[in-house]
């Protein structure tokens, strides 16, 4: 019997499920009568994941159905500038099978594969394979025999149905430190968690990355593992993992010109994950075939995701990284980072326009990226809710590269003739954002890279509305010394840099409001009052009808907390009105809210109740997380005021669960 893959490794952990229905189908199949095809499974996932000793190990498992011999081969081994030739592997299977001649051409040698196949039971692995067409020819004659593939992607011309696909993931946190464990053997480990988490992290659920840490760890028992940890990250990051590199680099180099160009690209991406229409920018044209053929080559994640979008993992990032430095130009780099970031601000300023209508902006609106396509926010057949709603969810979606896209162009502008308009451009449209999904370190490091920005262009306006968008996610954090010392700089360059036009006056106003809700924060009602209605009264002067809404509702939430609640009650009624009127989602609902506070304090807790439930209906079209959760817990409260304690319970129960899937405190 020929037998040729190595003995058990001393360590494997996971793969436990593949494993069992690798077994289940096995069994299956020689409990019936014998197919007209070998059983074949295609285990696929980019370098690292353990493919080949997946297939190994359930080659060892099933060796005892098929006593005619276990064969390999690796098509890496006869791959010749990206093509196989699949005579040569036929000509090495024949000779494993003991033929003692071997035919001179391929039919011929098909032909003897397939006789002395035919009726055998054997287990084939086939390593490393990029098409279908490269394993079909190798198929035993043989419905009793077994083939196991690997592939780095998907093998979308292998027949359908031929093949049981077996797509890996990298391993769970928890196999992984386990496999790290088995392999290092280190007391360091369960004594610095956080660093251990991090070298976790380092190496992505990579069998072949925990591999080289574990190694690495043995080598340099004396070093502290923080320390250790750097240089592990510098290695990793300069020259990737051995072997795994390699088939890294034979997949780069069988790739088109598109595909390669993009790949290089992706290494800068400014988020963890992409789309189509991201990827196209990069590329400035249609990016589906090279998305299509980095995916089949192994180079992003293999994995389906429920969102749509695909993701570089991080030791790929930087081996594409390596890539771009070696083969990629630096005047190509730098175009497709600023088609990028012009892209994504057009994109963030529609969504805005979408979500908040229109509103106070200083910014001007960017044109459309010549070879990009423009995100559709609005259909034909969209109510307007659901097209706020959709422009929302891109937004949070979005946001990492968002940020990200903030950081490039802040850079770009201390080096290049662009980019520091852009940086604080895009945090206009984050400030939409962050009302309905406050992700506060990183609005806040947005909004003080946006002041820099303003700063550094010596744009006065720009400056009071950076100024005053990083006050509010600092105060709401409890930073009053700091969001203080932010508006106070934001009124100073009002009164010194402001002129006297409309847009100046309303920008003036806007800050004036923002004073008076940090003053409301810190519980100064009386003080934020005064602010409001001096920012109302320019609103009135100049006719901003939305304007004059917004201050509205801000005195009326003032008047309520100061005990006027007949006032702040028409107040708030009239905002409210206002706002539904323009149609505005989300400030209706907070109009709303508000309201109903202020007639559950006057006694009217009926009508306060539809308010909350019209209030948590808006908060829901615009999956505003944090206002949901308040919205509930006004419910809760009333229903135990009135004695309805089941109900309470259930709206107490609700806001948690809202908290908790938002990250919110």
């Amino acid at each position: 019997m020929v037998y040729q893959i190595p003995p058990e490794p001393p360590h494997f952990v996971d793969r436990e499920e593949v494993q069992a229905r690798v077994l289940r189908l096995v069994a299956e199949r020689h409990g019936t009568r014998p197919a007209a095809r070998p059983l074949c499974f295609a285990v696929s996932g980019h370098g690292g994941t353990g493919k080949t000793e997946l297939a190994f190990r359930l080659a060892r498992q099933v060796a005892e159905r098929y006593p005619d011999g276990v064969l390999y081969v690796d098509l890496d081994d006869v791959r010749r500038a990206g093509t196989v030739e699949v005579a040569d592997v036929l000509g090495d299977l024949l000779r494993s099978l003991g033929a003692d001649w071997i035919a001179p051409v391929f039919r011929e040698r098909a032909r003897q594969y397939w006789s002395l196949t035919h009726g055998r039971r054997l287990v084939i692995v086939i390593d490393n394979a990029r098409y279908g067409t490269e394993v079909e020819p190798l198929l035993p004659a043989s419905g009793e025999s077994l083939v196991i593939v690997t592939s780095h992607g998907p093998l979308y011309d292998l027949q359908a149905g031929a093949a049981v696909e077996l797509p890996l993931d990298p391993l769970a946190e928890a196999d992984a430190l386990e496999l790290l464990d088995l392999v290092a053997r280190d007391e360091r480990l369960a004594a610095t968690p956080d660093e251990t988490r991090r070298l976790l992290a380092l190496c992505a659920g990579l069998p072949a990355a925990l591999h080289v840490a574990g190694r690495w760890l043995r080598r340099h028992q004396r070093r502290p593992l923080p320390r250790l940890l750097s240089t592990l990250a510098a290695e990793l990051d300069e020259k990737g993992i051995p072997m795994v590199e390699q088939v890294w680099d034979a997949a780069y180099r069988g790739l088109g010109e598109d595909a390669a160009r993009l790949y290089r690209l992706l290494a800068a991406f400014p988020g963890p994950s992409f789309t189509l229409a991201a990827a196209g920018t990069l590329l400035g044209g249609d990016a589906a075939d090279a998305v299509d053929e980095l995916r089949t080559a192994g180079l992003l994640d293999a994995r389906e995701h429920d969102d749509g979008r695909e993701r570089l993992p991080e030791l790929l990032r930087a081996h594409a990284r390596r890539k771009a430095e070696a083969d990629g130009d630096a005047k190509e780099r730098a175009a497709a980072r600023r088609r990028l970031v012009l892209w994504y601000l057009r994109q963030a300023q529609r969504a805005d326009l979408v979500a908040a209508g229109k509103r106070l902006r200083v910014a001007g609106d960017v044109p459309p990226v010549p070879g990009t396509h423009d995100v559709l926010f609005e259909r034909a057949e969209d109510a307007g809710t659901e097209a706020k709603r959709r422009a929302c969810q891109w937004l949070e979606a979005e946001r990492h590269a968002l940020f990200g896209c903030v950081r490039l162009a802040y850079a770009a502008g201390a080096a290049e003739d662009w980019g520091t308009t852009e940086a604080w451009a895009l945090c206009e449209p984050l400030w939409t954002h962050f009302l309905d999904h406050p992700h506060y370190a990183d609005h806040i490091e947005a909004f003080r890279t946006g002041v820099a920005a303003a700063q550094r262009a010596g744009d006065v306006r720009a400056v009071v509305r950076m100024r005053c968008q990083v006050a509010r996610p600092l105060w709401e954090q409890g930073e009053f010394e700091a969001a203080g010392r932010e508006m106070e700089a934001a009124l100073e360059a009002v009164r010194a840099g402001l002129g006297d036009s409309e847009e100046e006056r309303k920008l003036g106003a806007s800050a004036r409001e923002f004073r008076g809700m940090l003053r409301s924060a810190q519980g100064d009602w009386t003080a934020a009052a005064g602010d409001f209605e001096a920012s109302r009264a320019v609103h009135v002067e100049i006719v901003n009808p939305y304007g004059v809404a917004l201050q509205t509702y801000r005195l009326g939430e003032a008047l309520a907390h100061l005990g006027d609640l007949e006032r702040a009650a028409e107040l708030l009624e009239r905002a409210r009105a206002d706002f539904a009127a323009g149609g505005r989602v989300r400030l209706t609902a907070r109009a709303e809210f508000a309201l109903g506070g202020v007639l559950a304090g006057l006694g009217r807790a009926e009508e306060a109740r539809e308010l909350y439930r019209s209030a948590l209906e808006g908060t829901r079209d615009r999956d505003g997380s944090r206002d949901e959760a308040r919205v509930l817990d006004a419910l809760a409260k009333l229903a135990e005021r009135q004695g309805q304690e089941a109900e309470a319970r259930e709206y107490r129960a609700a806001a948690a669960a809202v908290r908790e899937r938002s990250g919110l405190d």
